[in-house]
């Protein structure tokens, strides 16, 4: 299995973001994307997870079993996609519901409801509404959704916004797992994952952008 994006440019409004973006990732790796706000991350992300047109290029997944990348990954943004009237549970069987029926590996065991609220930490509390939560806890039920249904492609914006360090790192055990079973993982942040077999795309102002082996966060404190 292989991500591929090919001279991808992309534009919003007239304005050009970035241009020229190629790369592959096999199963097992992930992609880091980092630059200052503005930049355009949220809008790389977009496109690759389907949401906004590339002005030019191609992205595709291979050797998954789905026809887009779009419909291979799972999509975490800035908002979590949940109602706040609805109870964790409910919320979760209706993710678990809309992602279930994809091709793809079918090999590969999705989490049950109450397992996956279990592994971000907060067994018990499916029965509450979703807005009773805290921000924090909101976010952690937000990555549980990731795993109720199997997606190869994990397409992740600021995936530890709101999070404390603890919860930072059991995020980073569940991506690590992710990529250990041959997982794809695109993440855009502002602080380091912890994620070992990484690539970086720095994306810069003047809508350049570079592949890079350097880590951006190596000389940040951790967090």
């Amino acid at each position: 299995m292989r991500l591929v994006a090919d001279n991808v440019s992309v534009a919003r409004g007239g304005h050009i973001f970035f241009s020229g973006i190629s790369f592959s990732l096999e199963a097992g790796e992930a992609l880091v994307v980092s630059g200052p706000n503005g930049v355009g991350k949220s809008t790389f992300l977009r496109v690759l997870a389907g949401l906004l047109p590339d002005a030019e290029g191609s992205v595709r997944l291979e050797d998954a079993g789905f026809e887009t990348a779009a419909e291979g990954a799972h999509y975490l943004g800035h908002r979590n996609g949940m109602k706040s009237e609805l109870t964790v549970r409910e919320n979760l069987e209706f993710w678990r519901s809309f992602m279930g029926e994809a091709g793809g590996d079918q090999t590969k065991v999705s989490a049950g409801v109450i397992e996956a609220v279990a592994m971000v930490g907060l067994d018990g509390l499916d029965h509450l509404p979703f807005g009773y939560l805290s921000a924090g806890q909101k976010r952690r039920i937000a990555m549980a959704r990731l795993l109720t249904a199997y997606r190869p492609l994990w397409i992740l914006d600021e995936p530890t916004a709101a999070l404390d360090v603890q919860s930072q790192e059991m995020f980073s055990g569940i991506v690590a797992g992710h990529l250990k079973t041959g997982g794809l993982v695109v993440a855009a942040t502002h602080h380091s994952l912890g994620l070992k077999n990484t690539r970086n795309l720095i994306l810069n102002p003047d809508s350049q952008a570079a592949m890079s082996s350097h880590d951006p966060f190596a000389s940040q404190e951790p967090a």
